[in-house]
């Protein structure tokens, strides 16, 4: 446990040294807004909350990634991007989701694979996607949101367009191939990307220190042309300011630029995480900067809002999680035909077999799943009949096993 407790003390001191030092707090924006970024932080961390409990009761199948303490990277990074700018994250990205807009009820329909999630029901909580708010989804290989993000943004140069990509990735993903690739082109090309690492401090289970050579991560690009800075992500307005500027000189001035915000998870890494590689009193210190808490006491100190409010707030993100676990507990599971819907480009555009259903004697492609179907299900009742009441008679005529060769409709 040695090295547990000289990490700790490592991650002391930086976030300590992450909130910009003797920098001023930024101001409160008006009522209005500040209410709006701590009711969203408030909802994101409900349903977070609400998603852990409903996985334990099996109802959200697959892998599960709670960003509880990161609300306020979260909200803050979105709260200055423009409706038609693109979001990217990875495979923590319920609480993204729902802050660029997307409805909470489809959101933790997907979790539960259902037909009203995001995806269909089809990628579950480590692939939430929502195309017409322009987040452009979560994905499960660390650092794949990168190259990505850099297509986005020449994507935007390509039509003329002042939209900006905003990238959000972990610590692990800076070690990635992906990371000094993607930083070059984005620097030769000029991209208008802002690049934002949630340093929540572990790649997984492995400690900021143990997996970097370089830990001041806002460095980690200079060398390729891309300026970086380091912010308290702990601070929902100090993510809001500094993210408002390099989204200002991504638009403006087409500067590609990176962002680590020191934030922390009060969860393990996933819902089956043990935790064993930090201590409980390393995630305790860090709950006593809680972002949502901290935000909304500076609020009530200085006069903006009221414990009223604020209590008013909080049942509002309770019932509306509440209405999306009920929501997606009334949504149904996919059709069992529709498993190969959306998987390949078919049709006139590109010919040819992607994948093969042989549940029937004659293989057929698997993008022509709902169009076999029928004869699927014949021959499954034409087996079924061979083993009626009928099957002793002809075992007693010709054997216990019919022609492997034969057809259905020849031993009908």
């Amino acid at each position: 446990m040695a090295q547990s407790k000289s990490s700790a003390a490592t991650k002391k001191k930086a976030s300590g040294s992450a909130d910009g030092g003797s920098k001023a707090k930024p101001e409160l924006p008006s009522k209005k807004e500040s209410g709006e970024l701590l009711e969203t932080m408030m909802v994101i961390r409900r349903f977070e909350e609400e998603a852990g409990r409903q996985y334990q009761k099996a109802k959200a199948g697959g892998f599960l990634h709670l960003a509880i303490g990161e609300e306020a990277t979260i909200v803050g990074t979105t709260s200055v991007m423009h409706e038609d700018d693109y979001l990217i994250g990875t495979y923590r990205t319920h609480g993204h989701a729902i802050a660029r807009g997307t409805d909470p009820k489809r959101v933790m329909a997907e979790l539960f694979g259902r037909v009203d999630g995001t995806s269909g029901g089809r990628g579950g909580s480590m692939h939430i996607f929502d195309l017409e708010r322009r987040f452009m989804g979560g994905y499960g290989i660390v650092g794949g949101t990168l190259p990505l993000a850099a297509g986005l943004g020449l994507a935007s140069d390509y039509r003329g367009e002042d939209t900006v990509t905003v990238c959000m990735f972990g610590d692990g993903a800076t070690n990635t191939g992906n990371f000094g690739e993607t930083m070059n082109l984005a620097a030769l090309w000029k991209l208008p990307v802002v690049f934002l690492v949630e340093n929540n401090l572990y790649g997984m289970g492995t400690s900021l220190e143990r997996h970097s050579a370089v830990t001041n991560l806002s460095e980690k690009a200079s060398c390729m042309g891309i300026p970086g800075e380091r912010i308290d992500g702990m601070d929902v307005l100090a993510v809001r300011e500094c993210v408002a500027e390099h989204v200002r000189l991504a638009r403006e001035q087409r500067e590609p630029t990176l962002v680590e915000a020191f934030t922390y998870r009060y969860r393990g890494h996933s819902a089956a995480d043990p935790e064993i590689y930090r201590e409980k009193q390393e995630v305790e210190e860090w709950q006593r900067k809680d972002p949502i808490e901290s935000f909304a006491g500076r609020l009530v100190s200085d006069g903006a809002i009221d414990e009223e409010e604020i209590a008013a707030m909080r049942e509002r993100a309770e019932q509306i999680v509440l209405e999306a676990v009920a929501f997606a507990d009334a949504s149904p599971e996919p059709d069992l035909d529709s498993l190969y819907d959306h998987l390949y480009v078919v049709g006139e555009q590109v010919p040819g077999w992607y994948a093969v259903d042989e549940r029937s004697p004659d293989p057929h492609p698997g993008e022509e799943e709902r169009r076999a179907g029928e004869r699927a299900q014949e021959l499954a009742e034409r087996g079924a009949a061979y083993a009626g009441p009928g099957a002793s008679r002809r075992r007693e005529a010709g054997g216990d096993h019919p022609d492997p060769d034969a057809r259905p409709e020849d031993v009908a």
